[in-house]
């Protein structure tokens, strides 16, 4: 694979790559609530500009799991100004498209569609944001999908082996294989490909002749030892990779000397949290393919809200200030302001010439107080911008990093400020959850359950509206160690507390407690009683030979996902048995 100059004739490709628009975000916000669907059309105008054979999304089209009737109306009326037509569509898919879309009750490329005119269609996958979730295992897209708006590609059902087959293109002369999958827990992935258990099907035949676009979206900065996917992990054959889920934009595809494949990282088309990665420039690509040769053309954003972030350290200007001097507070107080009417000048200057720019930008100052310092008012402090920003909330924040760490080793925890500190740098639930346990180690230590058990059930509270989830993991948990102590038959204390901790070492994350919480929440919704509650959740039990086996859920029995003839279609578009294992 190399870099071309580009040329666009009949044999040459022209894709728009964008990741991360998260539709929805802050929409209620007076300032920023139309920050979003802004992009978006500035995005698929874009794409129709440039005359575009597709648009390769790569996940969290959507900010929330359960969007809005505003946010769907908008993306749904963006789609159809821009996507729908009746210019043709110069390339074919070759692949068996029942396999493809097989979640679809329409398992065919949308333009294909006899009912409908699609001028640009749109290729995406789906992210953490907007993944399926509950007993029918659906997401937004899916509802895009079924209007033949979208093409919903890599969705794996199974949680045990994942199979990835490509969607085979071909225009002229070069043939594209596109590789996809959708946001999986990145612990569970990683497990996965450890274990073998992810396999990239390929086209039996001119498989040198092939040019492979991978599409994903999970962690690929290293956030733990496992809660990432490291670009080792992803076959050789690939060309060109195009992550999703992390914000900042690197579009530039950079080469992988390991595996000798290009990584394109986009980034968001929105800043979601106040966060450096966030403040770089904002593009989409148009990435164009003739035969194995690329190009990658960088697009700015020109709708993009602007969005200035510096760093303060109070102690590495002792010749403006030190903790003693009299009437501190104000002069440090005067220095921020500062920084900020100096940030907000750079902003006016660089939003000349750009009226698409939205006139108020995003401001943040972090300001390090360690050494003595006190913080003072952030909230009258930011009001003084409440005319020239577009958060006029959270201008200045407050940090101690080098002393938190004696801060954790103190026995009286404020989860306030934990959380505070945590949340406004766009930690996930279940990190919060996780650094929550870490500081209070030593005065609220976990007994019965797991910090991922936790954090796992705590985000299906908050993410997923699983009201009962808490309550089950705990009882489930209980019910579980009873069961075990019991079997054992143990007396002392310390023989129960050892039996306690070997069961704790041996859990993972249990998919019965949330299977429960689901029926609980089935039954005040008052759904058939043939509905299957698997939903394909990606966390498995791991218990020990001698622990007995987990009870089955309350309430209704279920049958087993394999009786619905989920994806039994009889239609069948492109060529079938074109494909093989490696």
């Amino acid at each position: 694979i190399v870099p071309y100059v580009a040329r666009d004739d009949e044999d040459t490709f022209k894709i728009l790559i964008a990741t991360d628009i998260h539709l929805g975000y802050l929409e209620k916000d007076a300032i920023r609530g139309n920050d979003t669907f802004t992009t978006f059309d500035e995005i698929l105008k874009c794409a129709k500009e440039k005359q575009v054979d597709f648009i390769l999304l790569g996940g969290d089209l959507f900010h929330e799991n359960k969007p809005s009737r505003r946010c769907l109306y908008s993306c749904i009326s963006l789609l159809r100004k821009y996507c729908m037509g009746d210019t043709p569509i110069l390339f074919d898919v070759l692949s068996d498209q029942a396999v493809n879309f097989s979640t679809s009750k329409f398992p065919w490329v949308n333009y294909q569609d006899e009912n409908i005119n699609i001028s640009i269609p749109v290729f995406s996958v789906h992210g953490n944001h907007d993944d399926p979730t509950g007993a029918d295992g659906l997401c937004a897209l899916d509802i895009l999908s079924s209007a033949g708006l979208i093409n919903h590609f890599g969705r794996s059902q199974s949680v045990e082996r994942i199979e990835i087959s490509p969607v085979l293109l071909q225009k002229g002369k070069t043939k594209l294989a596109l590789y996809g999958i959708g946001s999986i827990p990145d612990e569970r992935l990683y497990r996965m490909f450890v274990n073998n258990q992810v396999t990239m099907l390929r086209p039996k035949e001119d498989q040198d002749l092939w040019f492979n676009l991978f599409t994903i979206h999970q962690n690929r900065s290293k956030h733990g030892a496992t809660n990432y996917i490291p670009e080792q992990f992803l076959d050789d054959f690939l060309n060109l990779v195009v992550w999703g889920h992390e914000h900042e934009c690197l579009i530039e595809p950079r080469r992988n000397e390991q595996q000798l494949f290009y990584v394109t990282q986009p980034g968001s088309s929105v800043a979601t949290s106040l966060s450096p990665g966030e403040a770089a420039k904002k593009h989409i690509g148009l990435l164009r393919i003739k035969g194995r040769k690329m190009n990658m053309e960088k697009i700015p954003l020109n709708t993009v809200r602007q969005f200035f972030i510096q760093d303060l350290v109070l102690a590495e200007h002792p010749d403006l200030f030190s903790p003693d001097m009299p009437k501190v507070n104000q002069k440090v107080e005067a220095f921020c302001q500062e920084k900020v009417e100096a940030m907000l000048e750079e902003a006016e200057r660089e939003r000349i010439g750009c009226p698409l720019t939205p006139e108020k930008p995003l401001i943040r100052l972090r300001v390090d107080y360690s050494g003595g310092f006190e913080a003072f008012n952030a909230t009258r402090f930011s009001q003084r911008f409440v005319e020239q920003v577009a958060n006029p909330k959270d201008v200045i924040h407050f940090i101690r990093q080098k002393e938190y760490k004696a801060k954790v080793e103190e026995d009286n925890v404020d989860f306030g400020q934990l959380m505070s500190q945590s949340t406004t740098e766009g930690l996930r639930v279940e990190d919060l959850v996780k650094e929550y346990f870490k500081t209070a180690e030593k005065t609220m230590q976990l007994s019965l359950l797991t910090e991922q058990g936790m954090g796992k059930a705590v985000q299906e509270f908050v993410d997923k509206e699983e009201k009962d989830a808490i309550e089950e993991l705990i009882r489930y948990q209980l019910e579980k160690t009873q069961r075990h102590l019991q079997q054992r038959g143990v007396m002392t204390e310390e023989e129960i507390d050892q039996e306690v901790r070997r069961v704790v070492r041996h859990s993972c994350v249990c998919v019965q407690a949330f299977k429960r919480a689901k029926a609980h929440r089935l039954e005040r919704d008052d759904l058939p009683d043939d509905l299957d509650l698997s939903d394909g959740s990606d966390f498995t039990m791991d218990i020990d030979e001698d622990s007995t086996p987990a009870p089955p859920p309350r309430g209704r029995g279920r049958g087993s996902r394999g009786g619905r003839g989920r994806g039994q279609t009889t239609a069948r578009r492109g060529r079938g048995g074109f494909l093989c294992k490696i």
